[in-house]
């Protein structure tokens, strides 16, 4: 086999295949700790960012509520409050280093830890029959929980920063035939942000079947511990196999957990969110349970709500902003104000979008003569240098200004803030049979496929990036994309 390591036999047994990804660094594992040096200092930074975090919150309840004249009994408690935030974090999983650099898991830890401690300050207020002031415990609690995630914020961002140049890395074997295999890898390396770097592969020697399964005799648990020692991994990756299950991973497990090893396994189940996904213990078996996506009901009664809510703000906020793109639109060359366009809603619904214009008034008769130019993925249309766009028209969509129209159809209920990218009728004539999904919600003024390259996104990404959204979809993740929103549109990447 090419590439390949020369086999290893375990015990007399059939060797096996461990393909490196990278020169083994050999270190015994008895004489190393049994986590990375990284993970270490990011903990301490965190814990050392939560302490100061709780400090300023104190520092601040308690100078907005007394000014100057604290009495020693809240001198006491403010001396307790940060080492309780220290240990509500604690609590909440905010130290594990499972979570280290993943963003929602830490920063939920964060907001538990702020709900939790705030319960127990009243607890233990009404146990004790001790007087605080509801106006400090009030103020001190949200100013130390945003200080602290902001500052875990600037933590994960400069643990990603070192990630994208290889360090700070989990080191990662994955176990498998090589087709699964392959697939696994892909996607553990896909995002460097998320720290794992394979460094190697364990498969069977006889592996000319990729589908077929496992057998004893050629691969199971002593085998992969083999692989792990001498590739000093942080992490094996199982990738999906009906044979490798039972009591030889359970074993694994074990092997491994004597090592401080972690072990995670692939269920083969893509583009599902955690929240979806939850275990159940069922006669002895750990069952995978797959929750059905939310398109209706009361979350997304909540989800109309606050789209109409905002969009209704922001036409406020941003109406002196609004009427002078009007003014400059329809002063810049000659033709409406606003570009109308049919676009499909949610169900095939079809209905008007609307758009600040940007290009000249004939740019649609002028379509078919620059479709063989285009530098969009197949379906839609795009062109990097328009010639039927107007000047004004090239730097309101570099800013993606030309939307902002759009907050009328979310106040309509045509639209929502966040979705789906609203298609037109012909593409929607080519969609395959899982492509239809995506109108199973209303389309967004922005999305996945806005915070994620928009124009330069393939269709293929389009489409999966729409999909993994309608399978996925939650107010959090509205929320995070909306934030993500601003500084896509502030770059500018992929606007065209």
């Amino acid at each position: 086999m090419s590439g390949a390591e020369a086999p290893d036999a375990v015990d007399g047994r059939r060797p096996f295949w461990v393909v490196p990804h990278e020169v083994p660094a050999i270190v015994p594992r008895s004489s190393r700790s049994t986590e990375p040096r990284w993970v270490g200092v990011y903990r301490w930074a965190a814990v050392g960012g939560d302490f100061l975090a709780a400090m300023l919150g104190v520092f601040v309840a308690l100078l907005a509520r007394f000014g100057s004249g604290v009495g020693s009994g809240y001198l006491i408690v403010s001396a307790l409050l940060p080492l309780a935030w220290v240990a509500a974090v604690a609590l909440s999983k905010g130290y594990d280093p499972r979570y280290f650099g993943t963003g929602p898991d830490e920063f939920r830890s964060l907001l538990r830890s702020g709900v939790g401690l705030t319960a127990a300050v009243a607890m233990a207020s009404y146990v004790t029959k001790t007087e605080i002031a509801r106006g400090f415990v009030v103020l001190a609690i949200p100013v130390m929980c945003a200080a602290a995630l902001f500052l875990r914020y600037a933590l994960r961002k400069d643990l990603h920063r070192h990630r994208v140049r290889g360090r700070c890395m989990h080191r990662v074997l994955v176990v498998g035939h090589s087709g699964p295999a392959a697939t696994l890898c892909e996607h553990l390396e896909s995002r460097p942000t998320d720290g794992f770097r394979v460094v190697a592969t364990c498969r069977p020697r006889d592996d000319d079947a990729p589908d077929g399964p496992l057998q004893a005799d050629e691969l199971d648990e002593a085998d992969i511990v083999a692989a792990a020692d001498r590739h000093t991994v942080d992490v094996v990756a199982i990738s999906t196999d009906p044979e490798l299950v039972g009591h030889s991973l359970r074993r694994l497990s074990w092997a491994l957990e004597q090592r401080g090893i972690e072990l995670i396994v692939s269920p083969g189940i893509i583009e599902v969110a955690g929240p979806r996904i939850s275990v159940r213990p069922v006669a002895g078996l750990s069952l995978l349970h797959l929750e059905r996506p939310s398109v209706s009901g009361g979350p997304h009664l909540i989800k109309a709500v606050f789209d109409r809510l905002l969009a209704l703000g922001m036409i406020v906020l941003l109406s002196p902003l609004l009427i002078g793109l009007a003014l400059a639109v329809w002063l810049s060359s000659p033709g409406s104000v606003l570009f109308r366009q049919q676009r499909v809603g949610r169900a095939g619904a079809e209905f008007t979008m609307l758009k600040f214009r940007s290009m000249y008034s004939d740019a649609e008769q002028r379509l078919g003569d620059l479709y063989a130019l285009s530098d969009g993925n197949g379906v839609i249309f795009k062109m990097r240098d328009d010639p039927r766009m107007t000047p004004l028209g090239r730097w309101i969509r570099r800013f993606s200004l030309d939307e902002l129209p759009q907050l009328f159809n979310v106040l309509r209920g045509d639209m929502s803030m966040v979705g789906p990218r609203p298609p037109l009728s012909e593409e929607v004539a080519l969609y395959a049979a899982d492509d239809s999904r995506r109108m199973l919600v209303k389309p967004g003024i922005t999305g996945l496929w806005q915070v994620s390259g928009r124009s330069d996104l393939s269709w293929d990404e389009s489409v999966r990036l729409d999909l993994r959204y309608v399978d996925n979809w939650s107010m959090t993740l509205d929320l995070l994309i909306l934030w993500k929103t601003v500084r896509a549109v502030i770059y500018g990447a992929g606007a065209y």
